[in-house]
């Protein structure tokens, strides 16, 4: 680092990625500030600058002594260990040790002692929200919100005409013929663990899910305008049961509520959708199936009168951003829900959703609300009117 880019850093004082340090003798502190920094995309570590900004410096003495400490708790009181770079800056008559400490591939990272350290702001804090921890197993793969257990469902809850005729359809066999019993099947099948349904278990074939589930439904208005209104609107549902139902039903209601066009078709005709039913399609399937399963809130879709919301809990996973979606590019959140869409629903996977929506209709917008955590689909209308 040269002297000029570490005097700019000090002189804009501590932030998320920057935290000053006068000196450093104990290593389990040392630990838990990188444990943050891995944690929370990475950042750089300063010793021998003061809170305040001002340089106390440290001696070429000094440098062996820190390096070795760097070394020792980065391997021995992180969790996993990691590989910090320090780099000795020379800056008037003093030195000052860099320590860059990367963005984590391995998270969640945590202490000698177990605790999960982020950062906040300019300091750091204990992780201690489940959800929050969840995320961070969930952003490594290693955690996927659709095989969290659902406690109180059981195979009872089982909607079993609806799963037989799903199992024979599949797989070409009635599920009596099988040599497991029912339960040790649906483990077998992903969609149950130590006999309780899981969440893609309950919501592909529960026959009430939203008895234990029930914020994951879909809230749908429609508004006269093109604003919200607490009490004025022109219809309104709360789309429940199972997934393959709140599909349809909600695919039902944006219908229900948008212009039919006649074209060059006869008066007699039903006419077409102002927006092409393929893209409602892969909108509200990717709605549904891509959803973040930590977030206890409702998918929502809002129809105005000159556009159509569609708004997922959860931002884009990961690094994923718009562009990458739009050019085909994918991240699955949900691996089992995923793998049985494709088997219920006009949905075909393989990350080509989004592409295919824009091809049927281009006039859609995305808005990935990190912030809010949600996910926003606009679809402008054509029309500008709603159904009367």
């Amino acid at each position: 680092m040269e002297t000029t880019e570490l005097l700019e850093i000090i002189a804009r004082g501590e932030d998320g990625k920057h935290q000053f340090k006068a000196n450093v003798t104990n290593p389990n502190s040392l630990a838990s500030e990188m444990v943050a920094f891995c944690n929370s995309g990475g950042g750089t570590l300063l010793i021998g600058v003061n809170d305040d900004g001002t340089v106390s410096g440290l001696i070429r003495e000094d440098m062996a002594r820190l390096n070795q400490l760097v070394s020792n708790a980065s391997s021995q009181s992180v969790r996993p260990a990691i590989n910090p770079v320090t780099e000795n800056v020379l800056l008037a008559d003093s030195l000052v040790m860099v320590v860059t400490i990367a963005n984590g591939m391995s998270k969640p990272y945590m202490d000698k002692d177990g605790v999960i350290w982020v950062k906040s702001g300019s300091d750091k804090r204990r992780a201690t929200s489940r959800e929050e921890i969840q995320r961070m197993y969930q952003s490594e793969g290693l955690l996927h919100g659709d095989e969290l257990s659902v406690n109180g469902l059981s195979v009872s809850d089982l909607d079993l005409d609806y799963f037989r005729r799903f199992f024979e359809k599949q797989y070409g066999e009635p599920i009596e013929n099988q040599d497991v019993p029912l339960p040790k099947l649906l483990e077998n099948m992903n969609l149950m663990n130590d006999g309780v349904l899981n969440i893609s278990g309950a919501l592909l074939f529960a026959k009430t899910p939203q008895f234990r589930l029930p914020v994951f439904i879909v809230k749908a208005v429609c508004y006269l305008g093109n604003d919200i209104h607490l009490d004025r609107y022109l219809d309104s549902q709360d789309v429940t049961g199972k997934l393959a139902d709140m599909f349809y039903q909600s695919l039902s209601f944006i219908l229900g509520n948008i212009k039919h066009l006649q074209f060059d078709q006869n008066v007699n005709a039903v006419g077409e959708p102002e927006v092409p039913r393929e893209a409602l399609e892969e909108l509200l399937a990717n709605a549904l199936i891509h959803r973040d399963y930590f977030v206890s809130a409702p998918v929502r879709i809002f129809v105005f009168s000159n556009r159509i919301e569609i708004i997922s809990p959860g931002h884009l996973p990961n690094n994923l951003t718009i562009a990458n979606i739009k050019s085909g590019n994918s991240n699955i959140r949900n691996p089992i829900l995923a793998s049985y869409a494709t088997k219920i629903l006009p949905y075909r996977g393989l990350g080509s959703g989004i592409r295919r929506a824009l091809k049927a209709y281009s006039d859609i917008d995305f808005v990935d609300d990190r912030e809010g955590n949600q996910f926003k689909v606009v679809i402008k209308r054509t029309s500008g009117l709603v159904n009367e």
